[in-house]
């Protein structure tokens, strides 16, 4: 476990939950870094990018992620247990680049809490010119363009070393590299695997308002804070429904709000959606109703509102499971998946879900069990089942799921003993990782057996065989 001093504050937590990223660096010597660059250089000349393969090929990355003030930044953000999953890749910016444009890494759901996360290590000094990722902060809450164009682009710039931790979904790309040099960066993906019950951080104030009306450096403007407000309790385990958000504080009538749900502008959008969440249980039939509309971004708005009601809204969206439109039914899984615990009401219903004939409805709800059913062994059966389903992103998602449920999939090994031969790579790589978190000393044989036959030697190449 990382020594607590290591852990971000509460101004960084702060800081992150508004721009979508914070940045530390590694206690490794430039010496280090210095050995990662040329290693890089070598294996891109002699092989090409090694993508997914990069760990394994360039092993020495590891330390980076071992590093206390890494390992501090990532429990901070994702919890103790979190998992950096089969998905990685090193980018390379030539010199002379014109960089790329700014864009949402694929695979967007409609969700404002954090279950995961980017990380961008440099193994150079990275000045601008050298072309950093460039990243626009706070635009991690827009699915529109609208989220490119909130604030002025921010390169992550750094010594060797540098280490970000950002929000999947904030909109960034590689600026130009305007220099003679390579830059490389190296990108890995992380989830979270339990649902927030309490702050994983070091906090020291409840109360996102503490100083300033949650207001800080970044957020002098002072707006979305409601959804800031969210955010801060979701993380601190106090979101969601278990703690009543009191009467509303604003001026806007109900029906003014729900016309802004599908206004043109995002921001109006984000704002609608988590000011109609204040008046909880009486809205929650008409947020049910758009969740039919014609307009997605009305679908999304009202996701986000019935998201930040929680309980209150569970039966409803149970309800809505039943629906005829498969739109209907696809959103109130994927709006009870991301309420998460305090939607464990609606695990049976989410279990009956799985054999929908709609791919996106089976989808959604086998992610959502993930995180409603992860405290008990009730889903495992169900899920196993569904990692035979036709659709390979059900699969992916069911096998997610049970490495969510964790030590309660003791029932699924051998179903992810099949998996580990899936045609698709990140549900093998998800299967390896649920039976290393079941932990079982049958999961642990079948985890061996499959590590033992798929191991990469890092020193085999075509000029070293064997």
């Amino acid at each position: 476990m990382v020594d607590k001093t290591y852990l971000l504050n509460d101004e960084q937590m702060r800081h992150f939950i508004v721009n979508g990223y914070v940045t530390v660096k590694t206690d490794l010597p430039k010496s280090f870094h210095d050995a990662i660059f040329e290693q890089t250089e070598t294996v891109f000349e002699k092989e090409g990018n090694p993508g997914n393969n990069l760990l394994p090929r360039i092993p020495k990355v590891q330390a980076v992620f071992d590093d206390q003030t890494v390992r501090g930044a990532l429990i901070s953000v994702l919890g103790a247990d979190y998992y950096m999953q089969p998905h990685r890749h090193p980018h390379y910016n030539p010199p002379g680049s014109d960089g790329q444009r700014l864009h949402q890494d694929g695979g967007r759901r409609w969700s404002h809490h954090t279950r995961r996360l980017l990380i961008f290590y440099y193994p150079q000094d990275t000045p601008e010119v050298l072309g950093p990722t460039g990243i626009v902060p706070g635009s991690h809450y827009y699915n529109t363009p609208d989220g490119a164009k909130i604030r002025e682009e921010l390169p992550v710039c750094g010594e060797a070393g540098t280490v970000a931790i950002v929000n999947y979904d904030l909109w960034h790309r590689a600026m130009p590299n305007c220099s003679d040099q390579k830059r490389y960066m190296m990108k890995f993906l992380f989830a979270r695997m339990s649902e927030p019950q309490s702050p994983s951080w070091n906090s020291a104030h409840a109360d996102w308002s503490y100083a300033g009306n949650g207001r800080s450096e970044s957020t002098d403007d002072g707006v979305h804070q409601r959804m800031f407000q969210h955010v801060w309790d979701w993380h601190y385990g106090k979101a969601n429904g278990d703690m009543p958000n009191g009467h509303p504080d604003h001026a806007e009538s109900t029906s003014a709000l729900f016309e802004a749900l599908g206004s043109d502008s995002e921001a109006i959008c984000l704002d609608a959606a988590y000011a109609l969440s204040e008046y909880e249980a009486p809205v929650v039939p008409t947020l049910i109703e758009a969740l039919g509309d014609e307009s997605e971004a009305s679908r999304r708005n009202a996701c986000y509102a019935l998201s930040a009601i929680g309980a209150p809204a569970v039966d409803a969206l149970i309800s809505a499971l039943g629906a005829r439109n498969e739109i209907v039914r696809a959103s109130a899984a994927e709006t009870l998946g991301d309420i998460g615990l305090p939607a464990r009401a609606a695990v049976p219903a989410l279990m009956e879900a799985l054999g929908d004939e709609a791919e996106g409805v089976r989808y959604h709800a086998a992610e959502a069990l993930g995180t409603t059913g992860q405290l008990e062994s009730t889903a495992v059966q169900a899920l196993s089942a569904v990692l035979q389903d036709e659709s390979e992103r059900v699969r992916r998602n069911a096998t997610l799921a049970l490495a969510r449920i964790g030590s309660h999939a003791e029932g699924a090994v051998g179903a992810l003993q099949g998996a580990l031969s899936d045609e698709n790579r990140y549900v093998r790589g998800d299967a390896a990782h649920a039976l290393h978190r079941i932990g079982t000393p049958e999961a642990k044989d079948v985890l061996l057996r499959f590590l033992i036959t798929s191991r990469w030697c890092p020193l085999t190449s075509k000029e070293s065989t064997y």
